[in-house]
């Protein structure tokens, strides 16, 4: 009776069903009225009187279901196994939650970072022991360079308990947690069921706290499966606090001075201006003082890509006498430089919260650490002060006269067959519905055309820089759960898709209605294009090994139909628009669907099919 009295207060069933179940026990209908009422009366007090916390009694499962309800979490995105037993079953009725199942661990990780991404929440995950740990570290990576919220749960096999070598426990002398270290903020196991909604809590808040990033809590099926264990829940505000940090005063007045008298200066821009909402007063500042305004290597598009101080690259005419980094990386990061990758004689100014990311290849000249957002308001006050109003406009003429022109590209390549990949971005740009939310695992697609913003209805762009492939389809996923309301593009790559081609069935499943657009060239062109950029014996022959993905070819259309996914193959330009637009309609009507595009290479080697093979069959002894 207690375990079903907790599962009752926990949401776990219904009021009717309780009567139900306690009516098989043999209690009266009064009887269970009595026994049920004034804990109706006290639960409601409690929620009223006294909203820091809540004792709940149950298996330790039944804690981990609480504390996440407390703390708002929407969805467990998993791939569920037999040894979180405790887990699944508490979350077994829940009508405020839901599972979202994936069938592999990389898509379920990357499903909650695509969530995360777009709602601004950590994304709450669920995987098998030390296995289903393993399986999802590539896409773990991809959260853990980007610094995503992700609280990824597991199972756990203790094996200090008796024997050490258990089957899908860790090897003989390791914890399961060493399996994550790398890819994560920091990594827990869970062996006490009391400790769990402690634990949980304290992930959720470390994977928040800026810079962001995975955490990884490993509960031992014996916690979770527990019974009778009491502990204390906390909801969401009592144990998440949200911060905007403001900058030093007196770094915030020497870096508007610094601004105020550069001739050249360029502002850098990374991925905690949009975290912290900051694009808005980043447009602001820029045009009122005439800042060319540069991306570094980002998640999001942090600057509208079409404005006229978008200035692409770090670089202008004559060269940057002054950096300021806006929560950007450090210089570097792609391969040793030849030289210095940081403008020569220019000052450099960071700010942002991620000290790490300063100074970790180039000195800094003045740090301003805090909120970007907070840093551009008192920037821009404090530049409001430094400079007249005359000043002020005299500089933002002359500096704009400085950023380089940017155009759109050329129709030239339109109308070929293949059709060219510049031709399929100018389809996507014009056909998209304007509040797009576009993600995109294409490393070598053309994307020149779209006018990225950052406001509700204007088009959003949404990548990640670990490049590990087998993100984009879950992402997609996650990004559409966390916005239902907008249109939801996947752009990928056909060798990408294959890392994650499975992510269909949950696209099916749930009734997750996004759009997919395969850029099919047949290649791994990301890496000829390396492979042809060394000069040696390949690009020589011609013979790239492992790069042609033809012979036999991938039917997508068919691999996504196989899944419940619909979808159509375009193989001229001329297709593209009325095929993007059927797309759009079966997303409006609540189905996902699919257009594989069969594009042309580029670059070097690009017009190369060959490829290693031989024949098994034939050199068989025996026709077995």
């Amino acid at each position: 009776m207690r375990e079903l009295l907790s599962r009752y207060l926990n949401a776990g069933i219904s009021r009717r069903t309780l009567f139900q179940r306690l009516g098989a026990l043999g209690l009266t209908s009064t009887a269970a009225r009595l026994l049920v009422e004034p804990l109706d009366a006290s639960e409601a007090a409690a929620k009223s009187e006294v909203p820091e916390s809540h004792a709940v009694t149950g298996s330790g499962g039944d804690l981990v279901v609480a504390q996440m309800r407390a703390a708002g979490v929407k969805y467990l995105f998993t791939n569920p196994g037999s040894f979180e037993v405790g887990l699944f079953d508490a979350f077994t009725g829940q009508t405020d939650m839901h599972l979202v199942m994936a069938l592999h661990e990389g898509i379920v990780i990357a499903m909650a970072d695509g969530y995360s991404r777009v709602s601004g929440k950590p994304g709450f995950v669920n995987v098998h022991v030390i296995a289903g740990t393993a399986q999802m570290a590539g896409q773990l990576y991809n959260s853990a360079r980007d610094g995503v919220p992700v609280v990824v749960t597991a199972g756990l096999l203790d094996n200090e308990l008796w024997s050490d070598e258990v089957s899908l426990a860790p090897r003989p002398g390791f914890d399961q947690k060493e399996v994550t270290r790398q890819f994560t903020k920091i990594s827990w196991e869970a062996r006490q069921p009391a400790s769990l909604p402690l634990m949980l809590r304290r992930a959720m808040k470390t994977a928040a706290a800026p810079p962001g990033g995975p955490v990884y809590l490993a509960m031992a099926h014996y916690a979770l499966e527990a019974k009778g264990v009491k502990a204390q829940i906390l909801p969401e505000d009592r144990f998440m606090i949200p911060a905007r940090v403001r900058p030093n005063a007196d770094s915030v007045e020497q870096a508007a001075k610094w601004l105020a008298s550069a001739k050249r200066p360029v502002l850098l821009v990374g991925d905690e201006v949009w975290r912290s909402g900051a694009t808005g007063e980043l447009v602001k500042l820029a045009e009122k003082h005439g800042f060319a305004v540069a991306e570094s290597t980002s998640g999001y598009r942090n600057f509208p890509t079409k404005h006229p101080n978008h200035a692409g690259g770090l670089s202008l005419k004559g060269g940057a006498d002054l950096v300021l980094a806006l929560g950007a990386r450090d210089f570097g990061g792609r391969v040793v430089p030849a030289a210095s990758e940081s403008p020569e004689g220019a000052r450099l100014i960071r700010a942002g919260l991620d000290t790490a990311q300063m100074s970790r290849n180039y000195a800094t000249d003045l740090a301003l650490v805090g909120d970007v957002r907070e840093v551009l308001k008192d920037l821009g006050a404090a530049l409001d002060s430094a400079l007249t109003k005359d000043r002020a406009a005299k500089l933002a003429a002359e500096r704009r006269a400085m950023i380089a022109k940017r155009g759109y590209p050329s129709r030239a390549n339109f109308g070929q067959s293949p059709i060219h990949p510049d031709e399929l971005g100018h389809a996507l740009a014009n056909t998209l519905d304007k509040d797009t939310i576009f993600v995109s695992e294409n490393l070598t697609g053309r994307h020149d055309w779209f006018p990225f913003g950052y406001r509700e209805d204007e088009m959003w762009w949404i990548g990640n820089t670990g490049n590990g492939l087998g993100w984009g389809i879950g992402a997609s996923i996650g990004a559409k759960l966390a916005a239902p309301d907008r249109p939801v593009v996947c752009s990928i790559g056909d060798g990408s898709v294959m890392y994650s081609a499975a992510g269909f069935w949950t696209q099916a499943r749930y009734h997750i209605p996004v759009l997919t657009v395969v850029w099919n060239n047949h290649n791994y062109q990301t890496v000829r294009h390396a492979y042809s950029a060394y000069k040696g014996r390949m690009a020589a022959t011609g013979h790239y090994a492992g790069m042609y993905l033809g012979d036999p070819e991938i039917d997508f259309v068919r691999l996504a139909e196989s899944q419940g996914v619909r979808g159509e193959r375009v193989a001229k330009g001329t297709d593209l628009a009325a095929a993007l637009k059927r797309g759009m309609k079966s997303t409006r009507d609540g189905n996902p669907y699919l257009v594989e595009v069969v594009i042309s290479r580029y670059g070097g080697g690009a017009e190369s099919t060959w490829h290693g093979s031989f024949d098994l069959a034939a050199a068989r002894k025996r026709k077995v």
